[in-house]
């Protein structure tokens, strides 16, 4: 670039961003906030936006166009600036806490959001916590007053005993951290899994693409993860053991990281909790971890003659939809009412999402413990899922029926399991060494505890051999039915 003795185009670029107020996140991702049309606006400095909302201020300025490499310069310094001398804020996508209070970004080319409180929710002009937003976000309809959530049951396709998980899965994904569990639909062809999903969504992160195909590792779903505050798949099949444990670190928490792009040594951090949605035809979920953490709702079937008019549907449900938003934000507002009351006799593995719904229940319009009632034989129903589908937890179950108390090596379990299934044993899903079968009883694990055989493992004394113990307590739950000629294969 050639200096005629005044300051070079990076510079003058540089100047124009004197009023910006540049911090960064925890990430030390770099931020800018700026003022447009009246409201202000945050951008990561990186991003395809802010450098051209810099570009367009230098010709507004100038008259004339930076050159690519001035605007690379600027930018870098810039983007130092923000993590050097910035002070730094966490940035949110979609849903956010400050203070006791929730913000919800409406999405809308004012950047306006909702405040939810403990006495209700009003749309505010300029929250006090920064979003960000990605290119594939839409705008939430205005929400509106005095609506009922029960307008919301003729736009899904559920039994009427699951439309309370439903909603509360809805009530927990307006909350701004997890646990969040996921949603499972699964049915027949034809039985509006797929609406019944980018209905979910629509109602509280709307996006441009509703749901999507699988992601095809664990980096392009953290991504996914990180541009969206709820993600959804679509017509899945099978659920990789990867994809099964990382949407358990999805629903609970959790992170990956990845060495950045061109580099060897540096590494991208991406972490996210996040709600998520699966739908498809067959009950996918078998890792009785993730089913732990998962609402699996059977869709029941749909008649010819009670299918609806798809433009017809969508249009109502648009009319419907602000008074169904104004209707689950004041179950979040009572939620956050009534959370420091609400006590369970007992508490499940998401115990935070079970407390967070039954403070919402009567508002939503439940009866009190309808919802705890429902989400106890969910589970219930998807513990007996996980068993009917592990060969290991029917083998082990099968081997303790006469047996109070056994304890030996894991070679030595797989042998006496092995003649316990006979031909089972040779399945393609069961264990064909020692580590294999640790890795397979501890997924199983948790399942077996809710029939009352509990794991432990230690070492004997004298020879450090590794034991494992097989113990049968107090039964807590139901046997494993065996499982199909289909689920054995």
């Amino acid at each position: 670039m050639i200096n005629h003795g005044g300051p070079s185009q990076a510079t003058r670029l540089l100047k124009l961003t004197d009023d910006i107020e540049l911090f960064h996140t925890p990430e030390s991702v770099g931020y800018a906030t700026i003022a447009v049309s009246g409201h202000q606006e945050t951008w990561a400095v990186r991003s395809t936006y802010f450098q051209d909302y810099l570009a367009h201020c230098f010709y507004e300025s100038e008259k004339t166009a930076p050159n690519a490499q001035a605007l690379q310069e600027a930018l870098g310094v810039i983007n130092a600036k923000a993590r050097w001398d910035g002070h730094e804020l966490p940035v949110f996508t979609r849903v956010a806490e400050w203070e006791g209070s929730i913000y919800l970004d409406l999405g809308d080319s004012a950047w306006r959001a909702v405040e939810i409180m403990s006495p209700g929710w009003s749309i505010v002009s300029h929250p006090p916590v920064r979003f960000r937003r990605s290119n594939g976000m839409l705008a939430l309809p205005v929400p509106v007053p005095g609506g009922h959530i029960s307008s919301l049951r003729r736009f899904v396709n559920v039994k009427d005993e699951d439309f309370v998980l439903l909603v509360m899965w809805l009530i927990a994904a307006l909350r701004p951290s997890g646990p969040y569990p996921v949603l499972t639909l699964f049915g027949e062809q034809g039985n509006a899994k797929s609406t019944t999903a980018r209905v979910l969504r629509a109602l509280v992160d709307p996006a441009k693409a509703l749901i999507r195909a699988l992601p095809q590792n664990e980096r392009d779903l953290m991504i996914s993860a990180s541009c969206s505050h709820v993600v959804a798949f679509d017509n899945i099949s099978n659920l990789a053991p990867w994809l099964s444990d990382a949407l358990c670190r999805l629903a609970t928490g959790g992170g990956m990281a990845t060495r950045r792009l061109f580099t060897d040594e540096e590494e991208t951090i991406f972490e996210a909790q996040r709600p998520a949605l699966l739908n498809g035809i067959e009950d996918v979920a078998r890792n009785g971890d993730l089913l732990d953490r998962m609402v699996v709702l059977s869709l029941p079937a749909i008649s010819d003659k009670k299918r609806r008019d798809e433009a017809l549907f969508w249009s109502e449900f648009e009319a419907d939809r602000p008074q169904i938003l104004g209707a689950l934000l004041n179950a979040v507002s009572a939620a956050l009412k009534n959370l420091p009351t609400v006590k369970l006799e007992e508490k499940p593995r998401m115990a935070d999402f079970a407390i967070w719904a039954t403070a919402a229940e009567n508002t939503a319009g439940f009866k009190e413990g309808e919802f705890i009632r429902a989400y106890d034989r969910n589970r219930k129903e998807g513990s007996d899922v996980a068993l009917e589908s592990s060969p290991i937890a029917n083998g082990v179950y099968e081997f303790m029926q006469h047996k109070k108390l056994w304890k030996g090596t894991n070679g030595e379990l797989l042998a006496s399991l092995r003649i316990q299934v006979g031909a089972d044993s040779h399945r393609r899903a069961w264990p064909i060494s020692p580590r294999a079968l640790t890795n397979a009883l501890a997924r199983a694990q948790p399942n077996l505890r809710n029939i009352g055989i509990t794991i432990s493992r230690s070492r004997e004394p004298g020879t450090g051999r590794r034991l494992i113990t097989l113990e049968k307590t107090a039964t807590e739950g139901s046997q494993p039915s065996q499982p199909s000629p289909a689920q054995s294969d």
